[in-house]
């Protein structure tokens, strides 16, 4: 029950966030309705067969519902013309998990990001990526759903990928099809943590709401190919692969140096060192008995890649640990997907995950300074 009221909590804050975004994006404009566009759609599709162990399980399609609002941008900034006019939307998601009986069903919130990479007349073919928050009606329970392994709490982060074709049937109704992956887990903050994944086609209408305004087209100033320096520090909380098991602290630093190669995209390299309260713990489960406190810190060199949007960014990083190196799994590489904000021209924060490819490992909150 107190999960259920933290839900609804944390649900009607997404919800303001996002209305007062649509509020602060259509500064401006002479209606809130203009460029708005409701849709729903429609997924039918199946679980991947990434373990075996949940396949089994699965006895049933995976069908899923979506309720979007989603605005097209016009060309208030020079962003917006550079990414082609994208779309930022909600989307309110409805899903079966393949089995009713132990996975139950995912019901979920995530605003989205929309790009059109092909434009016609009639035909658009786009992607769309969202991440929010999802509440699975099932979890693992020892006595009452000991084979649910994938998921070990109500709350998940929610992950959407999207490809689509969308045809422009009449001035305001337009047709979309294409191809979805959905992930969720709990960033390894319960255990289980396998998550579930899943693959669907869908097919839904849009509906325009208020009327199209008119794009607006300047000309860009040239890209300065500038070099710059970064150094964050993040810290978080990681849950070790054993059921009841607590929470231990993790942390990083890391200094970068970045290259702005394109406007959109920057390229960097640069230097980790990690530190994993649960390396002993983590150890003692493997029955490996010579932990040292040195083997509580890694460190490594790691490439990114950058796709910058104003101030916000995605960052993917592939990292190879030097000198001080994993001692539990022995992994040579890691990697992490990072959200991140700049607050000025110099102080910047993000949310990162840090995981050894598809094995996630922990969520990091970070702070950091550029120059």
């Amino acid at each position: 029950m107190i999960k259920y009221f933290l839900f609804r909590g944390v649900l009607r804050c997404v919800v303001f966030l996002f209305t007062f975004l649509f509020f602060f994006n259509a500064k401006g404009q002479p209606k809130l309705t203009d460029d708005l566009d409701v849709s729903a759609t429609y997924h039918y599709g199946y679980m991947l067969p990434e373990y075996s162990s949940i396949l089994y399980l699965v006895d049933d399609p995976v069908r899923s519902f979506s309720l979007n609002f989603s605005k097209k941008t016009r060309g208030s900034s020079d962003w917006e013309q550079l990414y082609n006019y994208p779309e930022y939307g909600l989307s309110l998601f409805y899903s079966t998990l393949g089995n009713n009986r132990i996975h139950g069903r995912e019901i979920s919130v995530f605003p989205y990001f929309r790009l059109d990479i092909l434009t016609g007349r009639r035909f658009d073919f786009y992607n769309e990526t969202g991440m929010g928050l999802s509440y699975v009606t099932r979890k693992f329970d020892f006595r009452d759903n000991y084979l649910n392994v994938a998921v070990g709490s109500h709350l998940n982060i929610h992950f959407n990928l999207k490809l689509g074709v969308q045809y422009k049937m009449r001035q305001k109704v337009k047709l979309n099809t294409g191809v979805s992956f959905d992930h969720f887990s709990n960033s390894n903050s319960t255990e289980p943590n396998l998550g579930l994944n899943y693959v669907t086609a869908y097919a839904g209408v849009k509906y325009r709401v208020g009327n199209e305004t008119e794009k607006q087209v300047r000309v860009l100033k040239d890209h300065e190919r500038n070099h710059n320096f970064e150094f964050i520090y993040s810290g978080g909380m990681k849950h070790p692969r054993a059921i009841g098991s607590e929470l231990y602290f993790t942390s990083s630093a890391t200094f970068e140096y970045k290259w702005e190669f394109l406007r959109m995209f920057h390229l960097g390299i640069g230097a980790d060192l990690f530190y994993d309260a649960s390396t002993e713990a983590e150890m003692l489960t493997l029955e490996l008995n010579n932990h040292k406190k040195l083997y509580d810190f890694r460190s490594g060199i790691h490439f990114s890649q950058e796709v910058v949007y104003n101030k916000f960014s995605i960052i993917i990083q592939e990292g190879f640990y030097l000198v001080l190196k994993d001692q539990v799994e022995q992994h040579v590489m890691y990697n992490r997907g990072i959200i991140r904000y700049r607050i000025t021209d110099r102080f910047l924060v993000q949310l990162a995950m840090k995981s050894h490819v598809h094995i996630l490992d922990y969520p990091e909150i970070g702070v950091g300074i550029r120059w």
